[in-house]
């Protein structure tokens, strides 16, 4: 009999004990780890990383760090780091943040404007992606890359359309440069090539063009006009004439792009640079900004009309007063110069 009541409490506490410890694997694996307050957390986990880099990034996120780690090297997470951008969720379980860390990698919005040259693309970028600018540089001038491309020193800043896309944050430097050529490429499909054609003008040329339209006016619906004007120019052999070409030769000569020029000289207009288009007929070998879409599809559907000059409009601010003549446009550019002047702008 009393064989038998310890028969029966070393049962009883062999029961207790094995309670206790599936509430404890319970506990780790399925109750909420959290402490942050918010609905989400953001966790970004480098390409080199290993999980004690992981661990460190959670430590201010997760209420029990030891019991993650537990879990991590059940499920084998410990030995099998993914680099990315996760979302953690307010109340999620250590088996819930382990599988999303492994297989929930979110994409982020990347976005860039109108960059005057690959180093400020490169340093925009590289904000948003985990990839460096110095290595996004390297990626941008690749002479491989660009051969292969079709794209030399002067054309390959056109590449890259100014927009907004999606990419995993740990996009390397190469991956961001590859889709890029493939939006370009998708962007320029054959009815786009086909117009370029009518105008008897290659993408690139579309592009550079596009590019002084963009830096002449930032309305969208006057663009249009303002490339029909250079298109006529083009095909009559006239000087493009384009300041923004004037103040880009300066940029460019000087390596400095955050220089802010407000009025173009005559001593700058004798500046000897191919893309000063007041010295050089034709287009500039390469665009003097990445142009907008906008600006692109304004040059390839450019507005028929016999314009050939223009000049700000300061009764009505970011539009143009348009000349078919010289005359005309001497009249016109009175009103601009004498406002350049109450306004003090000399340079």
């Amino acid at each position: 009999m009393y064989l038998k009541k310890i028969l029966w409490a070393v049962a009883i506490l062999g029961l207790l004990i094995c309670g206790f410890v599936a509430y404890q694997i319970y506990s780790a694996i399925f109750s909420p780890n959290t402490q942050f307050n918010n609905q989400e957390a953001y966790v970004y986990i480098p390409s080199d990383a290993i999980f004690t880099d992981v661990r460190t990034s959670l430590e201010p996120l997760l209420k029990d760090l030891s019991s993650f780690e537990a879990v991590a090297r059940r499920k084998g997470y410990t030995t099998n780091v993914k680099p990315g951008k996760y979302a953690l969720k307010k109340g999620m379980n250590n088996n819930e943040i382990i599988n999303t860390l492994r297989s929930a990698n979110i994409p982020v919005r990347v976005s860039f404007n109108n960059q005057e040259s690959l180093p400020a693309l490169a340093g925009r970028i590289s904000e948003q992606i985990e990839a460096d600018s110095l290595s996004l540089l390297q990626a941008f001038n690749d002479p491989a890359f660009l051969k292969a491309s079709h794209f030399d020193e002067d054309s390959k800043l056109g590449m890259y359309l100014p927009n907004t896309y999606e990419f995993f944050w740990n996009t390397s430097a190469e991956g961001f440069r590859e889709r890029m050529w493939t939006e370009y490429d998708r962007f320029w499909n054959e009815e786009r090539r086909k117009k370029a054609q009518n105008l008897g003008l290659t993408p690139n040329q579309v592009t550079a063009l596009a590019a002084i339209v963009q830096k002449e006016t930032v309305k969208a619906d006057e663009r249009p006009r303002v490339a029909g004007v250079y298109l006529n120019r083009v095909k009559r052999g006239m000087l493009l004439q384009a300041d923004p070409t004037v103040i880009y030769a300066i940029k460019k000569e000087t390596g400095n792009y955050d220089t802010i020029i407000k009025r173009v000289l005559y001593r700058d207009l004798e500046m000897d640079s191919p893309y000063n288009t007041y010295k050089y007929a034709g287009i500039p070998p390469g665009p003097i900004t990445m142009p907008d879409i906008s600006s692109i599809d304004a040059v390839l559907n450019p507005e028929k009309h016999d314009y050939l000059y223009f000049v700000a409009d300061v009764s009505n601010f970011g539009y143009h007063i348009f000349a078919k003549t010289l005359a005309q446009h001497n009249r016109n550019k009175v009103q601009y110069t004498r406002w350049l002047n109450e306004q003090k702008v000399l340079r």
